[in-house]
């Protein structure tokens, strides 16, 4: 008879574990980036944005030695890069980029005034 009362509650248990592991390990496609989305984190970072053509200029004279670092994953880095860039790899979220701030910095030591970081 206990049994059978505690059936309900042992049902439960188990329905609420498979409800919070499938939560937890659900796949979640991050929100594409707009360009406003990229304007707001740069003036709220700090970070200044330059165009292509300005990249190119400042690349192509090596007037102030720009350390370039790409943060795409390592195998899209692999699969092609501007020559001389460095790897860091960060996935393309906000989360991310908190959780690695620290490292970043750590990665570019006393040149982090002269990186163009790009994502």
């Amino acid at each position: 008879m206990k049994a059978i009362k505690s059936l309900p509650l042992a049902l439960a248990a188990v329905l609420i574990t498979i409800l919070s592991v499938w939560y937890i390990q659900r796949p979640v496609a991050p929100k594409q980036a707009t360009w406003d989305d990229v304007i707001a984190e740069a003036e709220a970072g700090g970070y200044n944005i330059i165009t292509t053509e300005e990249l190119a200029g400042r690349y192509r004279l090596g007037a102030s030695n720009p350390m370039l670092i790409d943060t795409r994953q390592e195998w899209e880095y692999r699969t092609g890069h501007i020559p001389g860039a460095l790897n860091f790899p960060m996935e393309p979220t906000r989360w991310s980029r908190w959780r690695k701030a620290g490292k970043l910095k750590a990665f570019l030591g006393p040149d982090k005034e002269r990186a163009l970081v790009f994502y």
